[in-house]
């Protein structure tokens, strides 16, 4: 893996450093290269022993989360998006079985790209995998198809089981079948993303045997306001409450959530709807009974540059999530990662902007122009921590990476508060250029900010007072100088730590 790391961040060392003139007086102190003498390259983050990571399929079973995902081999071949397996029993240890099942062998094979589906396990000890073939040269494009397994790592299809939309949604969205079995209806019932009347829905199926299944309607109908489809849709109680997750395909790409008090209930929208900003997608629900974690990809960017816009697929990124007293989800630093990191390492500002104060392990800028507090290159995993307090209601404030030669990120993570919005600008023009990723955060009710970043793989997950995360596509996140800055916001950064 850490191969791979290297290879990436060569790959993006041919991105643009672009100035903003932001001309800040700032002394240079830096003595060494790197933070710490040894750097430490844990996994939290992994890519495919195929390539990449797509969408995810969790399922836990025996002590293990058992972590189908579609394979992103990027290798030019007619089929594509084989389900690779990972297991894992933290989601800080990781061991990537590669292909399980692969694509159809011919271009005229239903599964020529296999699609995202779910496992579950019968009660004869067997294991279904439901899954989507798809296929652009057919109509109807996609069917969901079965296959089954004694140990999950080898599996025979069941081409008979293959079936379609029956007329009653459309014949070419019809995919990601989750499914589970209902206690209350006694009966095994499949959710799938399609579309019904122009807008996108979640349609019931139900089984008795795994095999046939009858269609029981628009469980679930796009409530955002637009006509996206809702794809990698989840299903399943957890303690109290029930929950339906899913991605919007567009426009905004997140994951969301709704919360029932029973299966067969209404399913209610929260105040806050996703987990996380656009950096972090196609997430699905998965429990050992007593945790509850959300699995999703952060893409990495075309042609590795870190100024480009996503692509599809990348690195598995797990949120634990914390759930509240009314039934809402937090997601929440996994304590499997932390632990993992507890040599704190000398954190000196190598430059820092002459207006800054610094005291022990906080600083506190004035708000004057651009300041910046730099640090020392930083090379593999980290956690980075800091509590923000007395920023202005209309401040501009954040974290900074790959800095340029003027002391200016190229890539920023911004606490904007006037329009009470976290943003991540892969570029060094934060003041006249449009945000990568956004995620509505209403700072003017937050007095303070606890924060705590994961550096690692080449993305960066910053979680916020134990309420969001904000996942970020970084390559030049590692090997490059980073720090601190305010844009005529005065703010102060207490108690900042640096742990590998």
């Amino acid at each position: 893996m850490k191969k791979v790391v290297l290879m990436l961040l060569l790959a993006a060392m041919c991105v643009n450093a672009v100035g903003c003139g932001a001309g800040s007086n700032v002394e240079d102190t830096d003595e060494e290269k790197y933070i710490g003498e040894e750097w430490n390259n844990y996994v939290f983050y992994p890519a495919s022993v195929e390539g990449f990571v797509g969408d995810t399929m969790p399922f836990y079973d025996d002590g293990k989360f058992n972590v189908f995902y579609l394979a992103d081999q990027r290798n030019g071949k007619q089929g594509y998006h084989p389900w690779g397996l990972i297991q894992t029993e933290d989601f800080s240890n990781f061991d990537d079985k590669g292909v399980v099942i692969n694509y159809g062998e011919t271009v005229e094979s239903q599964d020529i790209a296999l699609g995202t589906g779910s496992v579950i396990k019968d009660k004869d000890g067997i294991y279904h995998a439901f899954y989507t073939g798809h296929n652009d040269t057919y109509s109807p494009k996609e069917a969901v198809m079965h296959a089954v397994s004694k140990d999950m790592e080898n599996w025979d299809k069941i081409p008979e089981d293959t079936f379609t939309s029956n007329g009653n949604y459309s014949q070419d969205d019809f995919r990601d079948p989750y499914v589970m079995y209902s206690k209350e209806d006694k009966c095994y019932l499949m959710f799938i993303t399609t579309r019904a009347n122009n807008n996108g829905v979640i349609a019931k199926y139900s089984s008795n045997d795994l095999k046939t299944w009858k269609d029981e309607g628009v469980f679930f109908e796009n409530d955002m306001g637009n006509d996206s489809n809702m794809e990698c849709p989840t299903v399943l109680q957890f303690k109290d409450k029930w929950y339906l997750s899913f991605s919007d395909q567009w426009p905004n790409r997140q994951v969301h959530y709704r919360i029932s008090d029973s299966l067969n209930g209404t399913f209610q929208k929260p105040a806050n709807d996703v987990f996380d900003c656009n950096g972090f997608y196609a997430g699905r629900l998965e429990t050992d009974g007593d945790e509850l974690y959300v699995v999703g990809w952060c893409g990495t960017k075309k042609n590795h540059q870190d100024g480009d816009e996503y692509d599809w697929g990348g690195n598995m990124v797990t949120h634990l999530l914390k759930q509240n007293s009314d039934g809402t989800l937090n997601p929440v630093l996994n304590p499997s990662i932390a632990n993992k990191m507890t040599n704190e390492c000398p954190l000196t500002p190598a430059k820092m902007t002459e207006s800054v104060k610094p005291k022990d392990n906080s600083y506190t800028f004035s708000g004057s122009d651009y300041e910046m507090v730099g640090f020392k290159n930083i090379m593999g995993s980290y956690l980075f921590e800091t509590t923000v307090s007395d920023f202005d209601k209309n401040g501009m404030f954040g974290i900074c990476f790959n800095t340029n030669t003027e002391n200016v990120g190229n890539l920023n993570i911004v606490f904007n508060a006037a329009t009470n919005k976290i943003e991540f600008y892969n570029n060094s023009d934060i003041v006249q250029t449009v945000a990568q990723s956004s995620l509505d955060y209403d700072l003017s009710k937050a007095g303070e900010l606890n924060i705590k970043v994961v550096i690692a793989d080449g993305v960066v997950v910053m979680y916020v007072n134990d309420e969001v995360a904000f996942t970020s596509r970084m390559y030049l996140s590692q090997g490059m100088e980073w720090g601190l800055f305010s844009i005529k916001s005065p703010v102060t950064f207490k108690d900042t730590k640096l742990y590998k």
